[in-house]
């Protein structure tokens, strides 16, 4: 049966530009080869909504009625990859707003909460290119559908993944309602605060859950137990 839109699904795929420039992929063992790994990432594929743009849209329009087990590519030109390059997102910088950091061409920087690369250091001025680095170039995805996920508890657990890089949360279904239990260190997650909301949005549009809940959970601390030879020590001291 054909993949639809709004189906749920497990994703292999490695970005190309240049025609053989790596720039993303789902297998480790190619992203460590070309120096793009990430050890906070997730690999070995990711599970998407087909529709909800979890991916570029020319790669995401590129899956609506492939089979399950397809493997093939798609050449996405800018407009449906990470856009055309835009002149005015690239700006002339004082030298002041670096600090302490060397500015040099190719240097990654964020200021005022935007993030660009340094193209150019004209004395004390610096030009940051605030366009995404692949922005008006052609890319090709290599990809695999490796499987349409059907249970209910998978999907949520998968959609969780891909927002939050957490495989395997806690989650409970029952009676077409999610409980998921978030670990404390999530709590204070901005990425995961943001996108909390879209999570709950897209499980119930997509997956057809009538209700979602997030359980926080926030265990007690205890004291740290006084070691041995600590406490011999207090011991001899007071008997002194």
């Amino acid at each position: 049966m054909a993949i639809e839109k709004g189906d749920v699904i497990k994703l292999s795929y490695t970005g190309k530009f240049d025609e053989d420039q790596i720039f993303d992929t789902t297998n480790e063992d190619l992203a460590k080869e070309n120096e793009i790994y990430n050890p906070r990432g997730m690999y070995g594929g990711d599970v998407v909504i087909v529709g909800a743009g979890h991916t570029i849209a020319g790669l995401d329009a590129d899956l609506a009625g492939k089979e399950v087990g397809y493997n093939g590519n798609v050449v996405i030109a800018p407009e449906d990859g990470f856009g055309e390059h835009d002149p005015k997102l690239v700006e002339n910088i004082s030298l002041t707003k670096f600090k302490d950091q060397k500015a040099h061409p190719g240097m990654n920087i964020e200021i005022d909460n935007k993030r660009g690369t340094v193209t150019k250091v004209i004395g004390r001025r610096v030009r940051v290119d605030f366009n995404h680095p692949l922005a008006g170039k052609e890319v090709t995805y290599d990809y695999t559908i490796n499987e349409k996920i059907e249970d209910v508890t998978e999907k949520v657990k998968g959609l969780l993944a891909l927002y939050t890089g957490v495989p395997d949360l806690e989650v409970e279904v029952n009676d077409n309602k999610a409980a998921i239990q978030v670990p404390a260190m999530l709590s204070f997650n901005q990425r995961w605060l943001m996108a909390k909301g879209r999570v709950a949005n897209e499980l119930i549009e997509y997956v057809g859950l009538d209700e979602v809940s997030y359980v926080e959970t926030y265990p007690v601390e205890t004291p740290a137990p006084v070691e041995e030879a600590e406490a011999e020590e207090e011991i001899t001291e007071s008997e002194e």
